[in-house]
């Protein structure tokens, strides 16, 4: 018996904010398995600070998972856990092939900044709900993503 859910948004606005949190989702995994793989695959110079860095990027991004998960069933709606779910939900695309740590950076960059874009792209719906717990969670998200696309990019100059 599913018991009815009454935190001041209603059913349609709970299930357009957890579809927007599915995009989240999907692209916040597909960067973590991204990462995860280049701290596995990096090579050359930068290979020690490279293999730490992702390391932390993909740890930040694991714990990321679950909260927004979590939030999404908080609002009564199941959700994506499957590969083929987060294939067609992302915006974060996979990479094969090997590649120099400096793509591998360039191509986190652009990961970390497809995850601030859907993220952002939610905050209408969030604040028109007055949601604050989903745009409380989407600000961390946002600010963590803004602060480590510009931490990557700084290893690009110069």
């Amino acid at each position: 018996m599913k018991s009815k859910i009454d935190i001041g948004i209603d059913e349609k606005n709970r299930e357009e904010i957890a579809k927007g949190l599915s995009h989240l989702l999907a692209d916040t995994y597909t960067l973590y398995l991204k990462t995860h793989n280049y701290h596995w695959n990096v090579t050359g110079p930068m290979f020690p600070t490279l293999h730490v860095m992702f390391e932390g990027q993909y740890n930040e991004l694991a714990l990321a998972v679950d909260l927004i998960a979590e939030r999404i069933r908080a609002l009564g709606v199941k959700a994506p856990a499957t590969y083929g779910e987060f294939m067609k939900l992302s915006s974060v695309k996979e990479t094969t092939g090997d590649l120099t740590a400096q793509q591998m950076i360039a191509e986190l960059v652009s990961g970390q900044e497809s995850v601030v874009r859907t993220a952002r792209s939610i905050f209408q719906i969030v604040d028109e709900c007055h949601d604050e717990p989903t745009a409380d969670l989407l600000t961390q998200r946002m600010q963590s993503h803004e602060k480590t696309a510009w931490m990557l990019r700084s290893m690009l100059e110069g």
